[in-house]
């Protein structure tokens, strides 16, 4: 899931389509949709993402009492409303109506109107014993290219891989030493203890990940390897791809790579990582000049995971051709391009 923030933005309106009575209201490339009349364009109004938790009442509030997701109501997740996709909240609470909206940029209201960030429970047969791991290397957010359009130039030389919806897998070998753990653990520089009943555990033995760290060490002469992958099918998530994650070997493909050299630390290209990798990677799926439009609609379709086209395809992770910092997002120029089907799916899982 992306950073949690609540900020002012300018908005965009747009009729809507199908509804007299609705309008669009743009931030970024998000539209959320309003009551007509609102807002204009040019207001400025908070913006609260999907994957936001709202507080009792500020959902009494903004008339929304019943109307979200979640066993409490409470989790703001993209609908279609009359055909259109809508993402977030476009709001102004009460406790704002007195505030100059176009003087805070960049301020973050989550902890004042008592927003948090959703994260779902992990299931037991995917948890296991923690033990501290300081040098584990722990996967990044990566954010929504409709938050941060400007991430990428026209033009530049990118990759789109399939964002395959499984659950992130984070492997660290450091001075011979493995560490496993999942992307929430990890955050907490947390490892599972080895299981050879655990699924992370399991996925990285079957498919031989620490040899391979081993190699991709020895090539560049590293202290320490990070090796980023998937392990996804039946019993992770709700798309599975045909593969069975009870099974001796589950679902399991890299996505990314890092390296540590002298003290500095640095993402493989996505080209490093066709080159050098040897076990199964996610789908390249686009390499070429930048096209906002072309890979938003790219994002959408059927899975090409499984080779079959199962089902609905997740999206598209998005990254230069070549690594390289993005003062856009304050980090690593990445994001995600996600499928509209995708959002709203029925009974869809979002376990980490």
């Amino acid at each position: 899931m992306a950073t949690l923030q609540v900020t002012a933005e300018r908005l965009t309106v747009h009729a809507h389509p199908n509804a007299d009575a609705l309008e669009l209201a743009q931030v970024g490339l998000y539209r959320a949709v309003v009551a007509k009349g609102q807002f204009r364009t040019g207001d400025w109004a908070l913006y609260i993402p999907e994957g936001s938790l709202l507080p009792t009442e500020l959902i009494a509030e903004l008339g929304l009492t019943g109307r979200l997701a979640g066993p409490e109501r409470s989790r703001v997740k993209a609908i279609r409303l009359r055909g259109e996709l809508s993402q977030g909240i476009v709001c102004v609470p009460k406790r704002l109506a007195g505030v100059d909206l176009s003087t805070v940029d960049g301020h973050d209201f989550a902890a004042e109107l008592g927003v948090t960030k959703w994260v779902p429970a992990v299931p037991v047969h995917m948890s296991g014993d923690m033990v501290a791991a300081p040098d584990l290397l722990p996967w990044i957010e990566i954010e929504d290219i409709k938050r941060y359009p400007r991430i990428f130039e026209p033009g530049e030389q990118v990759t789109a891989t399939e964002k395959v919806h499984g659950t992130a897998c984070l492997f660290t070998l450091i001075g011979g030493e493995s560490f496993v753990s999942s992307k929430g653990f990890g955050a907490k520089r947390l490892g599972i203890a080895h299981n050879p009943h655990n699924l992370y555990w399991r996925a990285i033995e079957a498919y031989g990940v620490p040899a391979e760290a081993t190699r991709i060490a020895e090539h560049f002469g590293a202290d320490r390897v990070g090796i980023f992958g998937e392990v996804f099918g039946r019993r992770v998530q709700d798309l599975t791809y045909g593969a069975d994650a009870t099974a001796e070997r589950p679902g399991y493909a890299i996505f990314d790579a890092a390296i540590e050299v002298g003290g500095t630390l640095r993402w493989l290209s996505s080209g490093e990582l066709r080159d050098l990798v040897t076990l199964p990677t996610v789908p390249l799926l686009y390499e070429g000049p930048y096209d906002e439009t072309a890979l938003l609609e790219l994002a959408n379709g059927r899975e090409t995971v499984s080779g079959k086209e199962l089902h609905i395809r997740e999206g598209l992770v998005v990254r230069p051709a070549r690594e390289r910092y993005s003062a856009v997002v304050g980090g690593r120029a990445i994001a995600k391009f996600v499928s509209g089907a995708y959002l709203t799916r029925k009974n869809g899982t979002e376990y980490e």
